[in-house]
Parts: structure tokens; C-alpha cells; sequence
């Protein structure tokens, strides 16, 4: 099964003084790069929050953001009095020392400077959050998992789509091959024919033909390309977290599909490998995504 780097995932844990909202969002990435986003007070979990995210999700641009809601009648959060009139007193020195108005709207101005709200001790972490964020982590990863996974299903269709096409292209090789060594031989005796007074043995001709037109043989590489194709629709059904393989049997599928192009000698079947260059291109652009 393949799964996506990309996806998004959400839930939510309560106890009985607060609610948990823990978010996922995932982007492709070669390695787990984590950014969390968790209150001051709940840092201490910051270090089991990484180590959950990194053993369920092993790669990708992962951003982890933990909100805090409280539910108790009382709020845990106060003014700072003192602090809101050290800034009112420091505003009004400014504003006489600088020839400067006053604000019309102190609150709007005095709610917006550093340390007015106070948290009191209470609202610390207790046990009971630890246990509300675990599961609500825990949620959110697996909707995230899940999410990877329809994400995943499509990006396999893709695949598939592609590599049919590319084995259909390269069924139309052979039909090819023939006229291109027919055409080889044919051009190479009219140049002769145009040296005046040309004189060679035809026997040791023909053995140069033989050598030249072996260097120019694609059964080997015809046939490699078809068990990379094999090799990566085999990979797409094996366990999740291939992504980095398949970017290799795709690279292996490059230099075969490259190598044809170098020997075709012959405008249809190098027609026939653009395409296939393209269809690999798609290949490749998709399969940084997946996981």
C-alpha cells in the first residue's frame, strides 16, 4: 500500500477544566523535518510529542500545533495591574517629554504590551492534560495516517497509468528495429559508392556491419526496462513507506529509456522515447511524494 507525504489531521481530548485541540499538517520532504507549536506551559511534553510524530510518521515537513481551551467557569488567566499601569505611566512621560497626544483608546493600545495577562500556577500541566494530549495526538495521527492513505491511492492509480503507457511505447520499439538496421546498412553503402574507384573485400564489410550494427542493439536494454517496470509496480503493492525505492527503480528506468534514445538511430522510435521521457518525468515528480 502507498502512502502520501501529504495530508492533514485534527482531534481533540478534554478532562474536566480543559479541552485539547492537537493539529498535523505534512508536506513531502527527504527527511522528518518537525516544527511543533505547543503552549509554555505544556512544554515539558514538547521532547514525547516529537518521539510520537517521528515513530508514526518517519518522514516529511510535519508541523505539530497543540491549542489549550478552558472550561472551568473561573478563568485561570488575569491582569497584571501593576504592569498595565507601569505602561500607562511610561506612555504618558513619552507623550510629555515629545509633544505627542495621547492615545484615545488605552485599553487597545495597553491590552497589546508584554506581560499584561497573568496565568496563574493552576493552569499548569497535570496529569490529567498529559493523558488528554496523548489522545488527542494520538487522534490526530491517526486522521493524518488516514488522509496519507487516500492520498495514496491516488497517487498509485497515477503510477500505474504511467507505467502502462510506457510499457505500451515500448511495445511499439520493435517494429522499428528492423528498418533501422535495413536503413543503417543501405546509407553506409551509398557513401561508399560515391568514393571513386572504391575497392573492398565484402566479406570483411560484412563482419564491420555485423560489429557495428551489434553496437546499436537494444534487446538489452528493452528488456531491463520491462523488469524495472515489473520491479516498481511489485514495490507499489509491497509495505508502506517505499518512496525512496521508487525514486530509485525510477532512475534505473531513466538511464535504460536514455540508452535507447542514444542507440535508436531512427526518428520514429526516438519519437516513441520522448514519450517515454515524459511519462518517466511525471514519474518522477509525483514520487517525491510518496512516502
Amino acid at each position: 500500500m502507498l502512502l502520501s507525504m501529504t495530508g492533514f489531521g485534527k482531534a481533540t481530548a478534554e478532562n474536566r477544566n480543559r479541552k485539547f485541540t492537537v493539529e498535523i499538517k505534512s508536506l513531502n520532504s527527504k527527511q522528518l523535518d518537525l516544527v511543533s507549536r505547543i503552549p509554555s506551559a505544556y512544554r515539558e511534553i514538547e521532547a514525547d510529542v516529537r518521539n510520537t510524530i517521528a515513530s508514526s510518521l518517519q518522514r516529511g515537513k510535519v508541523e505539530v500545533s497543540v491549542n489549550v481551551e478552558n472550561l472551568s467557569k473561573e478563568s485561570d488567566v488575569t491582569i497584571n495591574f501593576n504592569r498595565v499601569a507601569f505602561y500607562k505611566s511610561q506612555i504618558e512621560q513619552m507623550a510629555e517629554q515629545l509633544n505627542l497626544p495621547t492615545p484615545a483608546d488605552w485599553y487597545s493600545v495597553l491590552m497589546r504590551c508584554p506581560e499584561v495577562f497573568h496565568t496563574d500556577s493552576s493552569s499548569e500541566m497535570c496529569d490529567d492534560d498529559r493523558a488528554a494530549i496523548s489522545q488527542a495526538l494520538e487522534g490526530a495521527i491517526n486522521s493524518l495516517t488516514e488522509f496519507r492513505a487516500q492520498e495514496g491511492r491516488k497517487l498509485e492509480e497515477f503510477f500505474k497509468l504511467r507505467i502502462e503507457r510506457i510499457r505500451e511505447l515500448l511495445a511499439q520499439v520493435p517494429q522499428y528495429e528492423t528498418q533501422r538496421t535495413e536503413k543503417i546498412r543501405s546509407r553506409i553503402e551509398e557513401q561508399l559508392k560515391q568514393i571513386p574507384k572504391a575497392d573492398y573485400d565484402r566479406g570483411r564489410f560484412e563482419q564491420e556491419m555485423i560489429f557495428y550494427i551489434e553496437k546499436l542493439d537494444i534487446s538489452e536494454e528493452k528488456q531491463r526496462l520491462a523488469q524495472h517496470l515489473d520491479y516498481f509496480i511489485e514495490t507499489l503493492a509491497a509495505e508502506p513507506g517505499q518512496g525512496k525505492k521508487l525514486g530509485f527503480i525510477s532512475q534505473e528506468m531513466g538511464r535504460e529509456i536514455n540508452t535507447l534514445g542514444s542507440k535508436s538511430n531512427q526518428a520514429d522510435m526516438q519519437i516513441l522515447v520522448v514519450k517515454m521521457k515524459d511519462e518517466l518525468e511525471q514519474i518522477k515528480e509525483q514520487v517525491l511524494n510518496a512516502l
